[in-house]
């Protein structure tokens, strides 16, 4: 991996006409230089300020979408890939994929049901509580929560009695909230459906949007309908994983085809400001690995809290704000997959049986890029049903129930969640006690102890 010496300027054209497509088996990183990247995307500008074509600093080749789940019967179908690198923007500090797929071919139905996650339904309950005491939501406030998944954060307030709407692309996902008792409209949040939102439902006292703000290469429309959206004393609230805590612990896995953007407080209070937003307020929080949580208004309508100030400072002296920071980053992600491939490999040596835990959308980057797939690992399980049964896009590991861990022993398992590990282990407490071990690949790889620490 290397760093990029070039930054070129190209010419101004419609996103739908960058979006990439292809179709082969999905390949193990590293077809493309990233200098050959970058070639490829010259012609995009900076999808936050329109400024020169960002510069790529972490190419993990060609992979299919992560959330892409391959039926049994498939598996000897070619899977369609995409090239999936990362670049900064020096104009607006914005980082964002080189290419974007469209979010049509990604959400209209979906994989990722955010309630079969238990420490994350606790968030969420958590976040729904410090919501109402903060800004004194009442039988008479209405939430509306954009990509809102299957009602995991609106039960919260609907128990409370306040009035809730959802916005949900995924057909699959609406229908779940919808029979959960969830009002929620099967939509994009974009400019053009606001409208239609606010037929439905006005006068939201709160728009909250979690891990939203990443999956739209259209950002600057996206906040623009959030602008058109928010009464002029309403609150928009948003959680993303923050680009320092990435870079601090190389956790590349977070990033595929479905993450376009990648964001600093310093970037999103850019993008803020030219919709007609303010930041007034941010906060760093645990989940996914570590995030922040923004506040924003309409411009004018609330001190800025000194948290803002801070946070920017700090980005500005941990070097967030200029490309060398992350140019080095790729060095750091190719020492860990050496690293990783490395513990495998010694325990496959030593005769170990190796599975995986979980399903989610980061682990297919991790395998994919790594080079990790059947031939090393035996399967996988996870909790939800709607994996059950398939295969995990690339590696083709096939997905089990979490009872198989138990059922079938092998001596190690994988975690791919890993920022979940806890809770995990303390769901698997039998299979550590039959001898079995897990393995955390992030931020170094490691073999958990027989206790789990």
């Amino acid at each position: 991996m290397e760093e990029t010496q070039e930054r070129r300027v190209g010419k101004t054209v419609r996103l739908d006409s960058a979006i990439t497509d292809g179709r082969a088996h999905a390949s193990r990183a590293g077809e493309m230089t990233v200098g050959e990247a970058q070639e490829q995307a010259e012609a995009r500008r900076c999808l936050g300020c329109d400024g020169a074509p960002p510069a790529i600093f972490l190419d993990l080749g060609r992979t299919p979408l992560a959330n892409s789940y391959v039926r049994a019967d498939d598996a000897d179908r070619a899977e369609e890939t995409f090239p999936l690198a990362v670049a900064y923007c020096e104009g607006c500090h914005l980082v964002q994929l080189a290419e974007t797929v469209s979010p049509a071919k990604m959400f209209s139905e979906y994989a990722y049901f955010s309630s079969y996650s238990e420490s994350f339904l606790a968030h969420a309950r958590r976040m729904a509580e410090s919501y109402i005491e903060r800004f004194g939501l009442t039988a008479e406030s209405r939430v509306l929560e954009i990509a809102s998944n299957d009602g995991y954060l609106l039960q919260y307030f609907k128990r409370r009695g306040i009035g809730v709407l959802g916005v949900e692309p995924a057909g699959n996902i609406a229908r779940v909230a919808r029979e959960r008792g969830i009002p929620t409209m099967e939509c994009f949040f974009e400019p053009g459906a606001v409208a239609a939102i606010l037929r439905e439902f006005v006068d939201a006292a709160l728009i909250a949007g979690n891990n939203v703000l990443a999956h739209d290469p259209a950002i600057n429309g996206f906040l623009s309908a959030v602008a058109a959206a928010l009464k002029p004393r309403g609150v928009a609230a948003f959680e993303f994983p923050y680009i320092g805590e990435l870079l601090a612990n190389a956790e590349f896995d977070t990033i595929y085809h479905e993450h376009v953007f990648y964001y600093s407080l310093s970037a999103i209070e850019g993008l803020a400001r030219r919709a007609g937003l303010e930041v007034f307020d941010a906060e760093r929080t645990a989940v996914h690995g570590g995030s922040v949580r923004v506040f924003m208004r309409h411009q004018g309508r609330a001190p800025i809290v000194s948290a803002v100030a801070e946070l920017l400072e700090q980005e500005k002296a941990s070097g967030l704000l200029g490309f060398e920071r992350y140019g080095s980053f790729g060095r750091e992600v190719a020492n860990l997959k050496d690293r990783l491939r490395g513990l495998l490999g010694e325990l496959k040596a030593d005769g170990k049986r190796i599975a995986a835990y979980g399903a989610p959308a980061k682990g297919n980057t991790l395998l994919n890029y790594c080079g990790i797939g059947r031939e090393t690992l035996e399967f996988t399980v996870d909790r939800s049903p709607h994996k059950q049964g398939r295969l995990l896009p690339g590696s083709h590991l096939p997905i089990l129930a979490p009872e198989e861990l138990l059922g079938r022993m092998p001596d190690y398992a994988l975690i791919l969640p890993w920022n979940i590990a806890g809770e995990i282990v303390g769901q698997q407490r039998d299979y550590i006690r039959a001898g079995g071990r897990f393995i955390v690949p992030v931020p170094i790889p490691r073999v958990l102890e027989a206790g789990g620490a």
